[in-house]
């Protein structure tokens, strides 16, 4: 009876969730077309799914050996299953090979059922809590029914009248199984984020994020570019529909694990940001309905179930329409300061960011809305191509002592120096005159652009402004293609980022440092002497454009190390440093919470004990030093390394080379 029923089931449960796969693949191709390479994504899958994706579920070392015992507990018994019990190959060796991997899915989902019993409150709740019982019934299930195949229980057990109940009992549990297992993954359950998220992976939007080399872990962090000359492409996202097809479908293979809410700094300051919420809002819009059976932590100070929306409909209501007719209201878009530590944490690999930026921009270019100081800023960079609306020839007013050498005079240096808009703000012009001191006291050879630099364009670009951020990028390529250089170096990470990132999409290929790897170099190079460092204790505050963005955690650190300083590492550090809240135009639309990024940041600085805060960009210097009641003072590495500047013993070349410092690798500085 049981032989006769297994197959059908099996079979069953494997043709509902083909139709389920079909339904929910015709779901994401409501999407845009985005251009991928199928059998290139599905070849590359195991790769990305054992070695890119187990890379971030390995941060925590209980999660990653639950998931894969359980996970891969599931994919060899379900795959042996079919085998053995669908097409009736029942080999001893088939046999006891099912029985290890469903004891292993068991082992696993005893672990899953135990985080379950308290879980954080990062985790969904509702119908995840079922989800260690539907483990549970499938691996004890096809426990059972294997062993009679190996022979550790007697073939006719489960024969006669007598065993009915039995069977019935193994029937209902296999048939529970697979209906989670099979039917659920492509219909909507707990586990659809094990075949959307597999397709995810093969077809991600950024594949150039997945590695061939050993370890994997590639780096894609620049926006994406619109093309403003095509008039039938829409300028950003204004319903789901506009979404490109794989974006829904890293949507939907959201696991609602809650890493993202976790790490995110506007939701902690209480600002309506929840960047897991977020996610599942959009694929909510993608299939239509409202969010009142989202079981997470919601936006706060937003309840559950007053938002609904549709493939086609608006995803941030225009002010015409009703209250609760959108999917999320304007100020969540605008409450991110684009930091990727959602990015960073998710084991799926979903890309928050690209998608807040792609709303974002709908809102700035089709409907001009801005919040707060958002268009006096557009405004300024148009009029003046800086973010202050300055005089544009007044670049330079802070260095006129300073007699700096400039491109149009020399036209051809070793390193053009990037001064970012700080150079009108009094705070950073001292980064910048230590910054000159240290490169001058290395015999740098170096000049600047003075009143021909333009802003790089990165807020414009954050605060949806594509237009003239691309305005902007495009005018500095060409001012930048008339002199020759070998490198470009900037104290502003954010510059940084955009000129190394951003500008090769427009034609504008460089090489980029930030100082604190191009300081690091020049001690390296036996071209800088420091004296011993006689401060107090001091930490270091990763910024979120150096570190997560480009991956750059050891020079800032292996710089300090050379001043004498040992670091007093805050809690949150290296990839998961806290956010100080000044990135993606957050300081100008100043969206209010409960309490202000920066105020958290600087009680981590509190927290570690140190008395001075070593920072690497303006944007952080400005947002630290603007919290009250601190005793911890906030330098710039620059301000540090020239106040510690010594002339080199004599007879050393500026040349030669002292043996690199041992540095800390990212794990290390990882919490």
């Amino acid at each position: 009876m049981l032989e006769t029923l297994l197959p059908i089931l099996i079979f069953t449960a494997l043709a509902l969730a083909v139709i389920g796969a079909l339904r929910r693949i015709r779901l994401w191709r409501q999407g845009r077309s985005s251009h991928v390479n199928l059998f290139k994504g599905l070849a590359a899958l195991p790769r990305r799914y054992l070695v890119d994706l187990h890379h971030v579920v390995a941060r925590d070392k209980m999660i990653s050996n639950t998931h894969v015992a359980t996970a891969g507990g599931f994919v060899a018994a379900a795959v042996l299953m079919i085998l053995v019990h669908g097409l009736g190959i029942a080999s001893p060796l088939l046999g006891g090979l099912l029985l290890l991997a469903s004891a292993s899915m068991f082992v696993g989902s005893l672990f899953v059922a135990r985080r379950r019993i308290n879980p954080p409150a990062r985790l969904s709740k509702g119908p995840w809590m079922r989800l260690p019982k539907s483990l549970m019934a499938f691996s004890v299930s096809v426990f059972l029914i294997t062993l009679p195949t190996v022979g550790l229980l007697p073939e006719g057990l489960l024969e006669g009248s007598a065993s009915w109940f039995l069977v019935v009992v193994l029937v209902g549990l296999v048939a529970w199984g697979l209906g989670e297992m099979f039917f659920g993954m492509t219909w909507g359950g707990p586990m659809k984020h094990a075949f959307a998220g597999a397709l995810h992976l093969a077809f991600h939007r950024r594949p150039e994020r997945f590695s061939t080399k050993k370890g994997g872990g590639g780096r894609s962090t620049g926006l994406k570019a619109l093309n403003l000359e095509d008039e039938a492409a829409p300028l950003g996202v204004e319903k789901p529909a506009d979404f490109t097809w794989n974006q829904l479908l890293g949507f939907d293979a959201c696991v609602q694990c809650g890493r993202c809410e976790a790490a995110c700094p506007a939701l902690a300051a209480g600002q309506p940001l929840n960047p897991k919420k977020l996610i599942q809002d959009m694929v909510v819009g993608m299939a239509g309905g409202s969010d009142a059976k989202y079981a997470g932590t919601p936006y706060p100070g937003k309840p559950v179930g007053e938002h609904q929306g549709t493939p086609h409909g608006p995803i941030v209501a225009p002010a015409a329409l009703p209250e609760g007719a959108s999917l999320v209201d304007a100020e969540t878009l605008w409450s991110c300061t684009t930091c990727r530590a959602c990015v960073e944490e998710c084991p799926m690999m979903i890309e928050h960011v690209d998608a807040i930026v792609d709303m974002r921009r709908h809102l700035t270019l089709e409907r001009g809305k801005t919040p707060n100081k958002g268009a006096e800023v557009l405004d300024n960079l148009i009029a003046t191509d800086n973010l202050g609306g300055f005089d544009p020839g007044s670049r330079l007013n802070w260095a006129a002592d300073l007699n700096l050498p400039r491109m149009a005079d020399l036209q051809q240096v070793d390193v053009l120096l990037w001064l970012g808009d700080g150079s009108f703000d009094m705070r950073n012009q001292r980064t910048l005159r230590a910054l000159v001191k240290v490169l001058r006291a290395a015999e740098v050879d170096f000049a600047v652009l003075g009143d021909e630099e333009r802003d790089s364009g990165d807020v414009a670009r954050r605060l949806g402004d594509e237009a003239t951020f691309q305005s902007l990028a495009k005018r500095n390529i060409a001012t930048l293609s008339k002199y020759r250089f070998q490198q470009i170096v900037t104290c502003d990470p954010h510059s940084f980022h955009v000129l190394g990132n951003e500008y090769g999409e427009l034609g504008g290929v460089y090489e980029v440092r930030h100082h604190s790897t191009f300081i690091a170099e020049l001690y390296d190079a036996g071209r800088l002497a420091f004296s011993p460092w006689k401060g107090g204790s001091v930490t270091y505050h990763d910024p979120c454009y150096l570190g997560r963005y480009n991956g750059e955690f050891e020079a800032p650190r292996n710089v300090l190390k050379a001043l004498g300083i040992e670091v007093k590492e805050m809690e949150r550090s290296g990839s998961r440093s806290r956010c100080c809240g000044g990135g993606g135009g957050a300081p100008i639309t100043d969206i209010p919470g409960k309490q202000r990024i920066p105020d958290m940041r600087m009680n981590d600085v509190k927290e570690s004990g140190a008395e001075l805060v070593a920072v690497g960009c303006p944007q952080c210097t400005a947002m630290l030093e603007g919290v009250v009641d601190t005793s911890a003072e906030v330098r710039d590495i620059a301000e540090l390394v020239a106040d510690a500047l010594v002339e080199r013993p004599a007879g050393e070349a500026s040349g030669a080379s002292r043996q690199p410092a041992a540095t800390p690798t990212a794990e290390e500085v990882i919490v």
